[in-house]
């Protein structure tokens, strides 16, 4: 190194001026800047015009096919069915109405006839997301989504989406604007197996394209963006397909295409839809179960035109030897039913649910006998739950001080302040107490409405149970606090067979899904179930729940079910309500019960909303249609095959928490005068009749699948 003195003498610099070594390093790393933003210039644009250059078009008229979609059942061998439908009757551009191109153009793309075909901001924005490792984001333009049509490539990497890029600009240099909208509206997935805007306006209105009106065309256009999240046959779907409808109205009074008077008239509601037969590749009973996978699969992020025509290998979580058992049950008990009380079988409605209990896997789902004819799916319909909602109160009451020992009024008993009694269906009184494991094994009223009335914030507490364990809040849900336990709460029953699974879990409530695994065409995977699990409740309490329920097997309202030979615990309920001019039905009626690894849920309705009475298909003799009798029966005889091969386990003994340090029992006050009247509050369930069990020998049980409380094991939260 020279000596520093050689280097000469030093000028000073004013102050605040540059020195003169800063601004030969700064310019030094400017120009070498300079150089690199240069050469990434050539290179880039060298890039681009190879990648522009040796991108070819597609034929849209030869290239466009859909490879069918497979769904098998939970064995991943044998087909449950496919989705794979080519419903396309290309138009030419004028035979095209003005209402459909301003629809689509002002809904997906505004910029369409002014633009180059492509949307930098859109791939910059996707580069970003999937940099952090997101998935792709839509935006792209039409002229992008035409190409992406085309090839029908879901891979979600940049290559593919600097390959639609090119293929888009190039497209865009080739072709008339008008063709394009063309092609992209003859090829575009409508939903309900409709491919471009001919085949969807037959599907949904009925009606040829050049007839579409304004409202029509803007329902088209709504449902390109998701068509299984806005397909209008699907009830739920119904106001978010509003919200885009009105959004698509809106944005063509913006374009100037329709006048604000129009777009005021038009947002109002949205346009009729008449009857349109479905394919048949959904009927009868198995296909609630694609529709099911197809929505599934939607929330999962896989798109209509994937699922629809992606080539996708879908193996769900169905037994097929189980799904014809609950099939089976139902239908041959509603028949039963409906010949022993001479009424029409088609006013009555069987559903059954059954998940398996550790993994959250749908087994089987029983939603009515042909989803062509009726899309309801009553397995997934929320309905008054009945006594059935008693398992959260119980279940709140042990989390919060109380223990099966705790005991609470046996008998009719007033709340202060409310003239209305309190009692048990037919006035019955099982004495001035009752502990909590008689209460849940008789399902007595009385004493369900004593304990939520004295657990503070009892309402509050009891709904948050059951929203954690898989119940969530629809109607019936803010209802006075003593409607609670006795049933007002609506929930569906396969929500209600997830919820109970969550007390035979050890207190886990683990999310229930009907696909397992999706693989492509060649078989890699592009997704695994991974279910959401969330503590319900302690191992403990649920322990506890679970000897409670079980009680109702072994002596209380449910022994009929005790013909299935092994462990079971279980809940009936029966929905009564006061009608406007004094009588009182039954509107639901219920079996819910679990072993220690299956949960299943049946449940009964009547008429078209399934809100009738059932009481005319009660059994002979019976006083109403009880939980503890068809939809018992229908529980007991599927139960029978979907257990059939399965260990025999015990569940874990109770635990009995907070028997030793219980809340003091404080009873309301008892009724000082006579009972006159019937009571007036909303819904009563009803006492289920005294059955004699089966004779059936049970099997020694196994030993449990959970270390005793106290014992050595990992504890449990």
């Amino acid at each position: 190194m020279a000596d520093p003195a050689s280097w000469g003498p030093v000028a000073k610099h004013p102050a605040g001026a540059p020195k003169r070594g800063s601004a030969r390093w700064f310019k030094r790393v400017a120009g070498a800047i300079a150089i690199l933003v240069a050469l990434c210039v050539v290179a880039g644009a060298g890039a681009v015009a190879y990648g522009y250059s040796t991108t070819e078009l597609p034929n849209p008229n030869k290239d466009f096919e859909t490879a069918t979609t497979f769904v098998y059942w939970g064995d991943g061998k044998s087909e449950m069915g496919n989705f794979a439908i080519q419903n396309r009757q290309p138009l030419d551009f004028d035979q095209m109405p003005d209402s459909i191109k301003q629809a689509v153009v002002a809904a997906e793309n505004r910029t369409f006839w002014t633009d180059k075909g492509v949307s930098l901001r859109g791939l910059a924005r996707s580069a970003w997301v999937i940099a952090r490792g997101g998935s792709l984001q839509g935006g792209s333009t039409i002229t992008q989504q035409y190409i992406k049509i085309l090839y029908l490539n879901s891979e979600q990497t940049i290559s593919r989406k600097y390959r639609e890029l090119f293929l888009a600009y190039k497209l865009s240099q080739q072709k008339s604007k008008e063709q394009i909208l063309q092609g992209y509206l003859n090829t575009i997935y409508f939903g309900h197996g409709a491919y471009g805007i001919q085949a969807a306006s037959e599907a949904y209105f009925k009606v040829d394209a050049k007839k579409l009106t304004v409202p029509q065309a803007a329902v088209l256009a709504s449902v390109i963006n998701n068509p299984t999240a806005f397909d209008p046959d699907d009830e739920d779907n119904r106001p978010r397909l509003l919200d885009r409808y009105r959004y698509v109205i809106s944005s063509m009074a913006q374009t100037g295409d329709i006048t604000a008077e129009q777009a005021a008239k038009y947002s109002r509601g949205l346009p009729k839809f008449p009857k349109v037969k479905t394919s048949e590749r959904y009927g009868g009973p198995n296909g609630f179960l694609l529709k099911m996978v197809e929505q599934e699969l939607s929330t999962a992020g896989f798109s209509s035109s994937d699922v629809q025509g992606g080539g996708l290998r879908v193996t769900t979580t169905f037994d097929e030897d189980d799904q014809k058992a609950a099939i089976k049950a139902a239908q041959d008990t509603s028949e039963q039913a409906a010949k022993a009380s001479g009424e029409k079988e088609s006013g009555l409605h069987a559903a059954v649910a059954s998940v398996d209990v550790n993994s959250g896997n749908v087994l089987a789902l029983y939603g009515g006998p042909d989803f062509v004819e009726n899309s309801r799916n009553w397995a997934t319909t929320a309905r008054p739950t009945a006594s059935t909602f008693k398992a959260y109160t119980l279940a709140a009451g042990l989390e919060n001080g109380f223990s099966l020992r705790s005991r609470f009024h046996g008998s009719t008993w007033y709340i202060p302040g409310d003239k209305t009694p309190v009692r048990n269906e037919y006035g019955r009184s099982y004495g001035p107490s009752v502990d909590l494991t008689y209460a849940t094994a008789e399902s007595i009223n009385t004493a369900f409405v004593d304990l939520i009335r004295q657990l503070p914030d009892g309402k509050d507490k009891t709904l948050e149970i059951a929203e954690k364990a898989g119940a969530p809040k629809t109607r019936g849900w803010d209802t006075a606090e003593r409607n609670i336990p006795i049933g007002t709460p609506e929930v569906s029953p396969l929500n209600t067979a997830s919820a109970y699974a969550s007390f035979a879990n050890g207190g886990v409530h683990v999310a229930p899904h009907v696909v397992k695994e999706v693989k492509d065409a060649e078989g890699n995977v592009l997704y695994k179930a991974d279910p959401a699990k969330d503590r319900v409740v302690s191992g403990d309490v649920a322990d506890d729940v679970t000897f409670a329920l079980s009680s109702v097997v072994e002596s209380g309202t449910g022994r009929t079910v005790s013909a299935l030979g092994r462990p079971v615990a279980a809940k009936t309920g029966t929905n009564g309500v006061d009608l406007a001019n004094g009588d009182n039905i039954v509107n639901s009626s219920w079996f819910v019960g679990y072993t220690p690894q299956i949960s299943t849920a049946v449940m009964y309705v009547a008429g078209k909303t399934g809100s009738a009475s059932l009481d005319p298909y009660r059994r002979p003799g019976d006083s109403t249609f009880f939980g503890a009798t068809y939809p018992a029966q229908t529980w007991l005889d599927y139960m029978q095959t979907a257990t059939d091969g399965q260990d025999v386990e015990k569940f874990d003994p109770p635990a009995y928490v907070n028997s030793y340090s219980q809340p003091t029992y404080t009873p309301a006050p008892q009724p000082t005068q006579t009972e006159t009247t019937a009571p007036t509050s909303p819904a009563t369930p009803t006492q289920e009749p005294t059955q004699k069990p089966s004779q059936t020998p049970r099997p020694t049980p196994s030993e449990s699948r959970r270390p005793t409380p106290g014992a050595s094991g990992s504890p449990r939260r």
